[in-house]
């Protein structure tokens, strides 16, 4: 019988004190992530810790594409054994497509529940990606599931549903909810005032450069040497700066793509099998693949003039 049960964060989670008690729970079931065997935890791990062991509001995380928002949560919910329902968000998502909707099954009507009551009702975790891109009155319509309260469904004979104790909400997104200053992020709107109180705001980042390497050699250990991943990461990072702004005079083009974690990863894999293939341009085939031909043709441009920067 899966049972409620009491952790050390310590015994969990690298770099975190002992004698910090979080609660999870004794067994996984169907809808808690799988273990990445090669994940390292970012230095934000600590505020997701203390959310947990604080107990109250949401989690609001934030931060640039691909820093690792939801793959954290997910490698921590796994350690916790917590279900995760999960959705993302878009303009068009509408309140009933979190709840539920009836379905005819084997000739018969009954109601199929969404993510948000199956959370509710297990005990599990919502986690709803990119919930800056929903309408706000779409996402103020979670007010009173943020404060506790019941939800009601209507479409379901005005079921309600008390949320079990376990229950978490957690959202991610690229915007601290206050729209999008930066141009980066299309789609991104402006979240009303009185929903965005409801959360605990945590931003992340990019790992800093020893925390990729180690990440990146676990990927790649026998063709790519450290001085190679050091010089990939280093080449992120200049990627990252001029998508953010940073840096932009130094090159004539903008910068409309940017290296993410998984990216980076992708390129050293790919480098290492293009190694394998004997190919002497391995390291920007590889790099084409896994970011360049994405980019416009001027940005193309300006990530090749880097590369050469670079890697000589």
């Amino acid at each position: 019988m899966n049972t409620v049960q009491t952790f050390d964060a310590g015994a969990l989670f690298p770099g975190i004190p002992a004698g910090i008690a979080i609660r999870g729970w004794s067994e996984s079931s169907p809808y808690t992530p799988q273990k990445n065997p090669h994940y390292l935890f970012p230095p934000w791990l600590e505020d997701i810790v203390a959310w947990l062991a604080y107990g109250q509001d949401s989690l609001y995380l934030f931060g640039p594409t691909g820093c690792g928002k939801t793959s954290c949560v997910k490698q921590v919910m796994h350690a916790l054994n917590y279900p995760v329902y999960e959705l993302t968000g878009h303009s068009r998502l509408e309140f009933p497509d979190m709840v539920g909707h009836h379905t005819v099954h084997e000739g018969t009507m009954h109601y199929e529940y969404g993510p948000l009551p199956l959370a509710m009702k297990e005990g599990g975790l919502f986690l709803l990606n990119e919930i800056d891109l929903l309408d706000p009155s779409t996402a103020a319509g979670l007010n009173s599931i943020l404060d506790g309260y019941p939800l009601t469904i209507a479409e379901n004979g005005g079921e309600l549903i008390v949320p079990h104790p376990m229950f978490r909400f957690v959202a991610t997104a690229n915007s601290n909810g206050g729209s999008d200053h930066t141009g980066l992020y299309q789609g991104v709107l402006r979240q009303n005032m009185a929903f965005m109180d409801r959360f605990t705001l945590v931003e992340c980042g990019y790992m800093d450069e020893e925390e990729e390497l180690r990440l990146l050699a676990s990927h790649a250990p026998e063709s790519v040497d450290e001085a190679t991943l050091r010089q990939m990461i280093r080449f992120a990072n200049a990627v990252r700066r001029l998508f953010m702004g940073y840096d932009a005079e130094d090159m004539d083009a903008a910068i409309e793509v940017t290296f993410s974690t998984r990216t980076l990863i992708r390129w050293v894999c790919l480098t290492e099998q293009y190694l394998r293939l004997g190919r002497e341009d391995a390291l920007s085939r590889a790099l084409d693949r896994a970011i360049v031909f994405r980019a416009s043709h001027a940005t193309r441009m300006a990530l090749r003039e880097l590369f050469q920067r670079i890697f000589g």
